[in-house]
């Protein structure tokens, strides 16, 4: 072969050989490329899965620490129910602090009394202690918001643990408690009895013994028409109950109340004090003798039959004093009060009060 030829086939093998080494240069740095870009990639993908996975184990620790709780709290909740309901009843009394509406459901003031009347069993008060300093009970002129008597309210306070009511504490409920005294007998209370019945309205009729013996028929009707018939003592003694000793109280509260029991088969439990005059003590023995006492947020001069107010200024005046939860107090020997009673009914119903029978 000729020399000149023998050299350009070497040359261009050399350069086919040049041409095939830079191809795999070039391929392996491609290839070297790729590997460190699919390794680079690898650590954020590793982080990624990392915060996610930290974010199932937080989640998942979230709702084991939310159930934890739940269960905590329905084990409290189980613990208190047990220890409620193994406490006794007389243990939870004395740490709860009094309040009025311990006093009583005050739906329990809303049902008709029962044909034979109602026999309470009272806790007992131990006596000894107590003040029996006479006090005479009067509502006073200051009025709160209500028009309530503040006087009322705060006997009501301090006395109302001993079964004792000068007025009922719902000012949410326009509602008036009808009471009559009855010492004796002026020709008025049938007369009274008939309005109550024509308005549909019961009341609770406070008898003296004198007045139950001289009046049998008309303590019948009362009981018969649906009233409640009260305790207003045996002698209704002048003095008030607290000038005299704790059995002389006992025997005017259960003279009578043994004597109503006898004769007409029904039990009082409701008394008022004789010209409402009481003591810390003697509402105490009330409560031991299962009573509660019952006092009055309205009265006015009534009471005279020989002086008896204008019948149309009463009736004014009635009205001006109407107020939520009401213990109005009327004496039935009142010629007064006859005349006006009904039209004091209509005219408080028409202000949205209504009449209940207290309890």
């Amino acid at each position: 072969m000729h020399p000149q030829k023998r050299r350009n086939q070497k040359r261009r093998r050399r350069n086919q050989e040049a041409r095939i080494l830079v191809c795999i240069v070039l391929l392996a740095v491609v290839l070297i490329a790729g590997i460190g870009i699919v390794n680079a990639f690898k650590p954020s993908d590793k982080k990624a899965d990392n915060k996610t996975s930290q974010q199932q184990n937080a989640s998942s620790e979230k709702k084991d620490t939310s159930k934890q709780t739940q269960k905590e709290t329905d084990k409290s909740e189980n613990a208190s129910k047990t220890e409620q309901k193994d406490s006794p009843a007389d243990e939870k009394e004395n740490d709860k602090p009094f309040t009025l509406a311990d006093l009583d459901n005050p739906e329990g003031f809303d049902i008709r009394p029962t044909e034979n009347g109602i026999v309470l069993q009272n806790q007992q008060i131990d006596l000894a202690s107590l003040d029996n300093t006479g006090l005479d009970w009067g509502q006073g002129g200051d009025k709160d918001q209500w028009n309530r008597p503040a006087g009322c309210m705060q006997y009501q306070e301090k006395y109302g643990k001993y079964s004792s009511y000068f007025i009922k504490d719902e000012p949410e409920k326009k509602v008036i408690y009808l009471t009559l005294d009855e010492g004796y007998e002026y020709g008025c209370s049938p007369r009274i009895l008939d309005t109550l019945k024509e308005k549909n309205v019961h009341a609770v009729f406070f008898v003296t013994k004198s007045f139950a013996e001289q009046n049998p028929d008309l303590v019948r009707r009362m009981i018969a028409e649906g009233h409640e018939v009260g305790n207003h003592s045996v002698t209704h003694p002048a003095a008030g109950l607290p000038s005299q000793t704790i059995e002389q109280q006992t025997n005017e509260v259960m003279g009578n109340h043994n004597y109503i029991k006898e004769q007409f088969g029904y039990d009082m439990h409701l008394f008022r004090y004789p010209a409402g005059k009481f003591s810390e003590q003697s509402i105490a023995l009330l409560n031991n003798l299962n009573y509660k006492s019952v006092f009055w947020s309205f009265a006015y001069l009534d009471y005279d039959v020989n002086n008896q107010p204008n019948p149309a200024e009463s009736l004014q005046k009635l009205m001006d004093c109407l107020h939520p939860g009401a213990i109005y107090l009327l004496h039935a020997e009142s010629e007064t009060n006859t005349q006006i009673l009904g039209d004091f009914i209509d005219q408080a119903r028409a202000q949205g009060y209504e009449f209940k029978v207290f309890e």
